[in-house]
């Protein structure tokens, strides 16, 4: 079957809320090649525009649903893939619509104003459907979440759960137009292993290292658990006990909930409801 004709990018203006359309074709090649997809997989792309990113993933066998809410991108979109049944066009906010009840990908550009938004929707939740993603997002933005330590309770929920890189730095000129800061590609992968249990402790004990964050980390860890299993756990680790808790990385403290929640040592509350299902 011949690809649908791409639509030439004098045909597209961005809107007034301030569409940046990713152009460079080689960026966009990076990310489809990145997630690894194949028949049978379920891709979003959010903010799809004219179907810049679309387009290669429904080369992939995937089954791609195309989420955009300008309407005119919507006819497009509609246009371009009428004769493409694995790709699916939802009109709409991607701030507000329902995100799929079984596993899925992401690939796709994502407009900068709603980036935390979106990740919220995609990385807060358990059970977390997300199994990875290729983003597009603000270079700022990419570095704060990739950085050894992250700097809020948020932030380390989401890199305890899911490895967050950041692949390389997209220079604005990538866009039409150009936006004023540059842009990165973020690669997300779902980590494994981690059961509902495993995730209630780590909730618990990452509130209470933020809570805290200067505190030693054997007293905090002291908390949940008698001061002399706290330090073995920690040194087995590779933690010195002394070590102020926010600087523990947070794939060690993955690593000490696993082991509470395998021996059932702690009875940590329930997860909060904003937790539990997508928000």
């Amino acid at each position: 079957m011949p690809s649908p004709r791409r639509p030439r990018a004098a045909r597209f203006r961005p809107s007034s809320s301030g569409v940046h359309l990713l152009s460079c074709r080689h960026v966009i090649d990076r990310l489809v090649r990145g997630a690894g997809l194949g028949a049978g997989d379920l891709v979003i792309d959010f903010g799809a525009g004219p179907g810049t990113i679309t387009a290669p993933l429904a080369g992939t066998g995937a089954r791609v649903i195309a989420v955009e809410r300008d309407e005119a991108f919507v006819a497009v979109l509609r246009r371009r893939f009428a004769d493409r049944p694995l790709v699916r066009v939802l009109p709409g906010d991607l701030r507000r619509l329902p995100l799929p009840r079984t596993e899925f990908a992401v690939v796709a550009s994502i407009p900068f104003a709603v980036s935390t938004t979106l990740l919220r929707r995609l990385l807060t939740p358990v059970p977390a459907r997300l199994t990875r993603a290729e983003l597009v997002c603000e270079w700022g933005l990419a570095r704060r979440l990739t950085a050894a330590h992250p700097r809020d309770l948020e932030t380390a929920w989401w890199t305890a759960r899911f490895e967050l890189r950041l692949v390389r730095r997209i220079p604005a000129s990538c866009f039409r137009p150009a936006p004023s800061v540059d842009a990165a590609h973020l690669r997300i992968r779902r980590r494994p292993g981690l059961d509902v249990a495993t995730q209630a402790v780590l909730w618990s004990l990452l509130g209470a290292v933020h809570r805290q964050p200067d505190r030693p980390a054997r007293r905090v860890l002291g908390d949940l658990v008698a001061h002399q299993r706290a330090g073995r756990l920690l040194r087995e680790r590779g933690t010195d006990p002394a070590t102020p808790a926010v600087e523990v990385p947070v794939g060690r403290w993955t690593g000490v909930a696993a082991a509470l929640a395998a021996t059932g040592a702690v009875s940590p509350p329930p997860l909060p409801r904003a937790l539990r299902g997508e928000r």
